[in-house]
């Protein structure tokens, strides 16, 4: 079978673009190689989307992901690992199966910054996470630190103080640079503390983590930390070499034009993975629903 499109990556700008694609009357298969919805999915806390005050990524995901199946989407679970054109049919090789469309959208989001740090790898699943929601049940009644300034590092500290002992968000810079509502909110968080102008410089434990090595930047101070946990949340990096051969990269982020077109006919790319100056749910939406539309007016022309 030849689809009209394939869109890889099921989250926001991924599954807005199958369902657009799909009530146009696209034949539409959905690809993505671990979890529906991407980083939206273990964000425990969405204040920012029109008309809904507070919903859970999980909940805002299941609901859009639902949407999209019901509309007859085609959805698959493997990793893409490449994309080719011959002609007018781009193929797409997964690590299970080969797939054919005369279309193609790459949604596949951003991966988890990592900070870089010696023994990093080593402490992963042992005392050190990325993902507040996935974990963060496991250090009940703990003490730990977040390590980050921004939005994700205070809503993963506020998700962990809910049931954690007490936590440190360890901050590389003089302030925080989290929404005013999120960081108004620390007032009425007794059991998290901020602080300012630390760089890590090791992780300290053996088999499992056991304390973090600080140093203060201005005073150049060795600050100490002896922790049960730590999670990071200091941004996300694109994984778009694989589809390099078909698209222009700045600083890794895929260039794309007002409709959301690569430098490839027929090959689209939207939200978090393309090169843009915001990132939000809802333009992640926007560009989901550009490239859906493209793609009808495009197929409707060549047709």
């Amino acid at each position: 079978m030849v689809y009209d499109t394939i869109v890889i990556g099921a989250g926001v700008a991924g599954l807005t673009a199958a369902l657009n694609l799909r009530r146009g009357g696209l034949t539409t298969l959905l690809l993505e190689q671990e979890t529906v919805g991407g980083q939206v999915a273990i964000s425990p806390r969405i204040e920012n989307i029109p008309s809904i005050v507070e919903i859970s990524g999980e909940d805002y995901i299941a609901k859009l992901f639902d949407q999209v199946l019901e509309l007859g989407t085609d959805f698959e679970l493997e990793e893409v690992q490449s994309v080719e054109k011959d002609a007018d049919i781009f193929t797409v090789k997964t690590n299970y199966n080969t797939y054919q469309a005369k279309t193609a959208i790459i949604a596949s989001g951003v991966v988890h910054r990592q900070l870089g740090v010696h023994n990093e790898e080593h402490f992963i699943g042992h005392g050190l996470s990325y993902c507040a929601v996935c974990d963060g049940a496991f250090y009940k009644d703990k003490e730990i630190v977040v390590i980050g300034d921004a939005n994700s590092a205070l809503q993963y500290a506020f998700a962990l103080a809910k049931t954690s002992k007490k936590v440190h968000i360890c901050a590389l810079f003089d302030h925080l640079f989290a929404d005013k509502i999120l960081i108004d909110r620390l007032k009425d968080a007794p059991n998290i503390d901020v602080t300012f102008n630390l760089s890590l410089k090791e992780f300290l434990g053996n088999e499992k983590l056991e304390g973090l090595r600080f140093v203060n930047t201005q005073t150049e101070e060795e600050v100490l930390y002896k922790v049960d946990g730590c999670f990071v949340a200091i941004g996300q990096v694109p994984n778009n070499e694989r589809y390099q051969n078909l698209v222009d990269l700045n600083n890794g982020f895929i260039v794309v034009d007002k409709n959301m077109q690569t430098k490839t006919t027929g090959l689209y790319a939207a939200g978090d993975c393309i090169d843009k100056k915001y990132r939000q749910i809802v333009l992640a939406e926007n560009d989901g629903a550009i490239a859906a539309i493209s793609i009808i007016n495009y197929l409707a022309i060549k047709n």
